[in-house]
Order: C-alpha cells, then sequence, then structure tokens
C-alpha cells in the first residue's frame, strides 16, 4: 500500500517541489498542473490497458472506445508561420494554403503522453499546452461538469526544461505504482488514486500556505459510523477536493469486496478493514456510483481539483459542480440518502446571499450548513458532520435554534468529541462529529430519544503539527462501541454514555461531551504543616552545608 512505499511518497513530495520551487508561487496553481499531467498520463495507461485487453481477446473493440482513435486540428501558430513564410524564398504555396495544410487534422494518437514525452522540449510544450491540453479539457460530454470547468482552465507550465523535468519524474511514479501493483492487492487505477490523494494533502502541509484538508483517517471513521451502501446518492455541499466522497466510494468497494471476495480484504494502516478494489466493479456499478456521489464547491479550482480527484479514482464522469449551497439559487431538499462534510466554519456570508429557508438567523457557515444538511437528507439518510465544539454549548439565540433543530426534525445519534489537535496544524479549534438520521422537516416533535456521547482520547496520530502515526490504533473501537451502544448497560458516564433528551433539555440543549461527563476526583492527603516545616529547614540545613562545602574548595 502506499503508505509503506518510501520511495513512491519521496517522489510524489519531489514532483511537488519541482514545481513549488520553479516559481510557481499559489500552491494550488501548482497542484492543479500537477492534476493534469497525471490525468494525461492516467490516459495513456488506461488506453494502454484497453489495446491489450483487446489484443489478448479479453474483450473486442465494441467493449471500449479508444479515445485516442480518432483525429484532431492542430494547434497553428499563424504569426510564426507568416513570419517563416515572409522570409521563405518558396512562394509556391500561398501563405493561407500553408496555414490550411499546417491545420490538416492528424492522428490522435500523437495526444499521448508516451508519443508526446519523446519529442524536443520546446516543440512538446507547445503540443502540450495547445493541443493535447485542448484535448483533455474536451474529453466527457459537452453537458459533463467536468467539460464545463474545465473550460475556462489554462495550462500555466511555460518553461520547456520544466515541463521536461515534470514528466520525468511523473513516469518515475508510474515505475513505482506497476511495482506496487504487482503484489495484488491494490490495482493500478486504485494506486494512481492513492498518489494523487497523496499529492493533494500536500497543499494542506505547514509553510505551503495550503487549504484546510479533512484527515484522511477522520474520513474514514465517518464513512464506517453512517456506512453509504451501492445505490445511496451521497453528497457533501462544501467538498473541497472531494475527500468525503472519495471516503464514501471506497467504503463502498471495501463492502463489495467483503461479501464477494473477503480473502483480498486488508487491515489499513489506521486498523480499518480495506478492501479498495475497484476492478471489483462492474459496469452498471461503475454507473451507479457515478452518478451517486454527488459534490458541491464555491472555489472553481476546488471544483476542478475533486473531479480529477474521482477521477484519477476510476469515478469516469464525476457529479462534482459550481455551487453555493448556502445562497437563494440552491433549493435542492430531501434528496440524499447520505450526506458526510467538514463546512468552512471560519466564515460569515452576506446576510442577503443566504437562502431564507434555512430558517437560522446568523451569517455563521457553521450553523448553515448543518440546516442545510438536515434538508438535503431524505427521510432516513443520515449525516455525519464535523463542527465547532463551540456549536454546541454555544449560548446565543442561532446556536440554540440550531441545536433544537437537529434534535426534532432527525434523531441525533452521537455527538464524537475529538482531541484538542484533530485538525492541526491547519487549526487548533476543538472539533466534534454529529451523526444524525433525517426524520421529519420542520417537525414540532421531539425525534431525539436520547444521545450517545463518546470521547476520543487518541485518534492514531500525534497531537502536535507533525501529526505523526502512532502504533496504536484507537479509531476501529469507536465504531465496534457505536455498533454496540444499544446493547451496553453503561454504568457510568467515564468514557461513552447515553444522556436522556429530558436532561439535555434542562441544560438549555447543551450537547458538549463536557457537560456529562462524570468526573473522578481523587483525594489528596497531606503532611501537617509542622511536619512540612520541619523538613524543609532540614532541607536548607544540608543546602547550607553543601555550600559551605564548596566555598572551603574555591581559593
Amino acid at each position: 500500500m502506499l503508505q509503506n512505499n518510501a520511495k513512491l511518497k519521496s517522489l510524489i513530495v519531489s514532483l511537488w517541489d519541482t514545481l513549488w520551487s520553479s516559481g510557481i508561487a499559489n500552491p494550488l496553481t501548482a497542484i492543479e498542473q500537477i492534476s493534469y499531467l497525471l490525468f494525461i498520463k492516467k490516459l495513456d495507461e488506461n488506453e494502454k490497458n484497453v489495446e491489450r485487453n483487446i489484443a489478448e481477446g479479453y474483450w473486442t473493440e465494441k467493449d471500449y472506445t479508444l479515445k485516442f482513435g480518432g483525429e484532431y486540428t492542430p494547434y497553428v501558430d499563424v504569426a510564426k508561420l507568416e513570419a517563416e513564410y515572409k522570409k521563405s524564398k518558396d512562394k509556391s504555396k500561398t501563405i493561407e494554403e500553408v496555414i490550411a495544410e499546417a491545420r490538416q487534422p492528424r492522428k490522435a494518437e500523437e495526444l499521448r503522453w508516451s508519443y508526446f514525452k519523446n519529442m524536443s522540449a520546446d516543440a512538446m510544450l507547445q503540443h502540450v499546452r495547445f493541443n493535447v491540453f485542448d484535448f483533455v479539457k474536451k474529453l466527457n460530454s459537452d453537458t459533463a461538469f467536468f467539460t464545463k470547468h474545465m473550460e475556462s482552465a489554462n495550462f500555466e507550465l511555460r518553461s520547456p526544461s520544466l515541463l521536461v523535468e515534470a514528466i520525468k519524474k511523473i513516469d518515475e511514479i508510474y515505475l513505482e505504482i506497476e511495482k506496487d501493483a504487482e503484489d495484488g492487492k491494490q490495482t493500478i487505477q486504485d494506486i494512481q488514486g492513492d498518489v494523487y490523494e497523496m499529492l493533494l494533502s500536500e497543499i494542506a502541509t505547514a509553510g505551503k500556505m495550503g487549504q484546510f484538508r479533512t484527515p484522511r483517517h477522520l474520513i474514514k471513521l465517518m464513512a464506517e459510523l453512517v456506512e453509504p451502501k451501492l445505490g445511496n446518492r451521497i453528497a457533501d455541499p462544501a467538498c473541497g477536493t472531494g475527500g468525503f466522497l472519495i471516503g464514501a466510494y471506497q467504503y463502498i468497494l471495501t463492502d463489495l469486496v467483503r461479501k464477494t471476495e473477503p480473502s483480498k480484504l486488508t487491515i489499513d494502516e489506521d486498523g480499518f478493514e480495506s478492501g479498495i478494489v475497484s476492478s471489483i466493479l462492474t459496469p452498471e456499478n461503475k454507473i451507479i456510483l457515478d452518478q451517486g456521489l454527488i459534490g458541491f464547491d464555491i472555489d472553481v479550482t476546488m471544483v476542478r481539483l475533486g473531479l480529477m480527484n474521482l477521477m484519477m479514482h476510476g469515478i469516469n464522469n464525476p457529479q462534482i459542480d459550481y455551487r453555493n449551497t448556502l445562497s437563494k439559487s440552491y433549493n435542492e431538499e430531501a434528496s440524499y440518502d447520505i450526506v458526510m462534510a467538514n463546512p468552512p466554519f471560519t466564515g460569515k456570508l452576506d446576510k442577503g446571499d443566504i437562502n431564507p429557508d434555512l430558517k437560522i438567523d446568523s451569517t455563521s457557515t457553521e450553523l448553515l450548513f448543518l440546516s442545510r444538511i438536515s434538508k438535503m437528507l431524505r427521510a432516513g439518510g443520515k449525516a455525519a458532520v464535523i463542527i465547532p465544539e463551540g456549536v454546541l454549548f454555544g449560548s446565543s439565540g442561532a446556536q440554540k435554534a440550531t441545536r433544537e433543530m437537529l434534535l426534532k426534525d432527525s434523531q441525533l445519534e452521537a455527538v464524537v468529541s475529538l482531541p484538542q489537535g484533530a485538525f492541526k496544524p491547519y487549526t487548533g479549534v476543538k472539533t466534534a462529529i454529529l451523526i444524525f438520521t433525517k426524520v421529519q422537516e420542520d417537525s414540532k416533535d421531539w425525534h431525539t430519544e436520547k444521545v450517545w456521547f463518546y470521547s476520543v482520547e487518541n485518534d492514531g496520530y500525534s497531537l502536535d503539527d507533525n501529526r505523526r502515526k502512532l502504533k496504536e490504533n484507537p479509531l476501529p473501537e469507536i465504531k465496534t462501541a457505536f455498533e454496540a451502544r444499544a446493547k451496553v448497560k453503561y454504568e457510568n458516564r467515564k468514557n461513552h454514555f447515553f444522556v436522556e433528551l429530558k436532561e439535555i433539555q434542562e441544560n438549555e440543549l447543551d450537547l458538549s461531551y463536557n457537560r456529562y461527563k462524570e468526573y473522578e476526583y481523587a483525594e489528596q492527603k497531606y503532611d501537617p504543616p509542622k511536619e512540612i516545616l520541619e523538613k524543609l529547614i532540614q532541607l536548607e540545613k544540608e543546602i547550607l552545608e553543601d555550600m559551605n562545602e564548596l566555598n572551603s574548595l574555591i581559593r
């Protein structure tokens, strides 16, 4: 698996550093450009796989349409041609004929990585910028989100030597991917996805001024708690690079492997069962997943990265769109079976832009997103949402109204309190995971009878800025405890426990773990004051004797 391949990790970091140190100051721009190159390489690798399967008789040409089987119209630098024409003595053709000849369609094979990587540096840069990249932008149908959001994308690499170096490093990465796939635990497709996820994690490393990303192990935990299934409509209203959608996708893959080929299951670095083998998916299942993973974001760069992320993981036609899900223009309700999210909780919105249907008198995004997520769920739909713990005990009217909405419209199943450093180095804000199941919109009745509380003291990583992996894997214990909660008779409130709705109501709907935790106070015994004083006097005598001895040695 990727986390065990130090060379592959080193190559990915080296690729990032190559662009980062080349003068591309914005980390998101650097990631975008690397994403495009990785994607172009992936297209060529996929085509090789198709050709191999056809040649060996596993597939026929009817099963798969070759992406590079047609033609393309090459880019022509008209100004350059005109300048060369003026200098040339050969005037057997008019300049119009020369331009028309240069624009004659050519075989799309020339757009493949394996073709253009052997071109001269200058010719390769022009070919990739104007021909290959244009082909990639139009890869899916005109109605696809990928095509829609790639329309305004630009290939920003301008240095021929930088492009050559990046291509060299990506080829080295793919050599390692092939070696890593030889053990059969993961396919090349799945390792490609892991590589891209690791690349995205570089956005958020300290010193790179990156974006806030949810740690992958917490995404895995949340997927384990809500258990998305094939055929579910799964959404993230503020999806960023698509981490939660990938988490749901990988949970579904593991579940399919568990049911059909359990021998391929492994235990991952966080202690969870893992069967991320995309080859298990039938064509029908792939279509279901394409249509079932839906994301929205208000940053078009994040939308592109999210689209690339899902496509690198094998989702051919991802459904990620540029939308503000808190605005008046978004009214999708009761549409989803699962919502997983870590919405932004540091921003404020213009009150005039907020959708009044959210019915939360606040401009705080953490409250508005909870209302939006609740409305997105259909009856019986389940959500796992990360929120700052202040939402759980805040005394403002909007905070109380949000908690009341959760307890009435849904069955609030669990509050999982995360440790203080769970989101370092990005933020020190203490957070919690809410798990709730939608019952009825705008309910006047309370649909929560009791809430299960759990405190995560250690998430398996050091709680400092480095977030180093520790030996223990405590997160699967949460899954076990959550599943067994209804059968356990809790004798105390020292770690995890239930709190009845009545008690929560008596405490102004406070949902913070610490409000209900039972603390133990150990009795401290002290010596009588006279004995303490005698010990101090004796200690002072000993110090004075030592000082006199030291003084006698000094001349």
